[in-house]
């Protein structure tokens, strides 16, 4: 991998250090700015909106810029944001920063992928990816347990110093890494090229596997911590311990996936998608036995994050004229599963149907998944129009 993918990689790490620490901020936040809990719990949904809206827009309005001036301009943004975030006092300001530095993020994330898929042969997109979103598992072993540590013992503004200075350190190694032009020598992105290269229904389906795949493995991580304490019956001292097995897990999955993306696609999404499924159900019949417990959740990070390359890669083989925009609208889709699983996950619990509930909607989601990996195996096999292989189904 040229060193320009590593320093991609370490942006995303910095910036999704932020995404996650959030979560064990919660509480130094609310009595700093003088707010309820769920209020400042509301901080972490300002990020998935910014996220989920980010990625297209940004992709479109920066679609003629150099990938690096694009990079560049919005991981000052990003470092600002937290600067600004840092200095206020008022909570109204720290939601909008959360906003705007999501908003970057997911740009950031859209022409990171492309520029790392461009500059790699097509044979290794796949590992090139995996080094990417490795930066954002590395965040979830390490950045998230860093940023609470920093938080809890020198204030939430600290780590935010932190993420900010982390920051400027990963634009420094772009502008040191990354070519200042686009990669296609002499071609001119155009936003109608790239518009028509997205009306392509395998396309649509791959990013509906994007959203579910994403939104079954949500579904149960976003309510481990809980899960872990109230049913297993960790004491909650344990919890960090077990959070950083699962990122372990996601770390060895990514890593394989990796490397098989692009040769056996399909392969990859067919594994990821039926371990999600046991994993899911698995853990809602033995969530009460703690090794058992311990076990899947390393698994469950394993196989939901050993899907992402293929996730990834294959919407770059299926819109090859829009690969600045195919990036960003599958950012998008991630995020879509990352809001939709833990809303379900919720409504499960509010029913009174436990914890456990939680990793049935997760099988249930991957369930659905897997059927639209299923149906995109068949219409890449077979040599029929979409149409005749979608009515015999």
């Amino acid at each position: 991998m040229p060193l320009a993918i590593y320093i991609l990689g370490l942006s995303i790490f910095a910036q999704g250090t932020s995404e996650l620490m959030l979560a064990g901020l919660i509480p130094e936040m609310a009595a700093d700015l003088r707010v309820s809990v769920p209020e400042a719990g509301l901080l972490i949904s300002a990020f998935a909106m910014g996220m989920l809206v980010g990625a297209p827009v940004l992709a479109v309005l920066t679609l003629r810029w150099p990938r690096r001036t694009a990079l560049l301009t919005f991981i000052a943004v990003f470092a600002l944001s937290h600067v600004a975030g840092a200095l206020t006092s008022s909570y109204t300001v720290v939601f909008a920063t959360r906003v705007v530095g999501a908003f970057v993020y997911a740009g950031f994330w859209a022409v990171a992928a492309s520029t790392a898929v461009g500059l790699v042969p097509a044979n290794a997109r796949g590992k090139a990816m995996s080094v990417l979103a490795g930066g954002l598992t590395v965040a979830t072993i390490i950045g998230l347990s860093l940023g609470t540590v920093i938080g809890q013992h020198l204030g939430w503004r600290a780590a935010f110093w932190a993420v900010a200075a982390l920051s400027v350190l990963a634009g420094a190694g772009v502008l040191a890494t990354i070519p200042g032009g686009r990669p296609e020598a002499g071609a001119t992105p155009r936003v109608s090229v790239e518009l028509r290269s997205m009306v392509n229904p395998r396309l649509w389906l791959a990013y509906g596997t994007t959203a579910l795949a994403t939104g079954a493995l949500l579904a149960s991580f976003s309510y481990l911590s809980v899960l872990l304490v109230d049913t297993t019956g960790l004491a909650p001292a344990w919890v960090p311990a077990v959070l950083a097995l699962y990122g372990v897990g996601s770390l060895i999955g990514i890593t394989i996936g990796g490397r098989t993306a692009d040769a056996r696609p399909f392969p990859s999404l067919y594994i990821g998608a039926a371990g999600l499924i046991v994993c899911s159900a698995a853990l809602a019949l033995t969530a009460s036995v703690p090794v058992a417990a311990i076990t899947l959740i390393l698994l469950l990070g394993a196989f939901g994050f050993g899907m992402n390359p293929a996730l990834n890669t294959r919407v770059f083989s299926l819109a090859k004229d829009a690969p600045t925009l195919a990036a960003a609208v599958n950012v998008s889709s991630f995020n879509v599963g990352i809001t939709v699983g833990p809303w379900l996950g919720g409504l499960a619990i509010g029913a009174g149907l436990g914890y456990p509930s939680v990793a049935w909607i997760g099988a249930a989601i991957g369930v659905l998944a897997l059927a639209t990996v299923a149906l995109a195996g068949a219409l890449h096999r077979s040599p029929a129009p979409e149409s005749e292989v979608l009515s015999a189904l």
